[in-house]
């Protein structure tokens, strides 16, 4: 199955600034898989809880869009 490119925006609870908005671009085989990728990273780079992190939306993006690199090659192989 071919590699898509996603890009996740939210919020997610922090103790000193209430919610903090994020907005992550993020390869992966489905929606349902960059979801997961993304509330797993956030708790382990923020040490949230799954609950604590809010996704409000996801949009496929497309390769010429994107602009973290490793996403781009995980996405083209360039």
């Amino acid at each position: 199955m071919q590699m898509k490119a996603y890009k996740i925006t939210g919020t997610f609870a922090d103790v000193r600034q209430g919610r903090q908005p994020f907005c992550i671009e993020a390869a992966a085989e489905s929606e349902d898989a960059v979801r997961e990728q993304v509330v797993s990273s956030l708790g382990s780079r923020h040490k949230v809880k799954r609950w604590q992190v809010e996704i409000t939306e996801v949009v496929e993006i497309a390769a010429e869009d994107i602009t973290d690199h490793t996403v781009r090659y995980k996405v083209t192989g360039e």
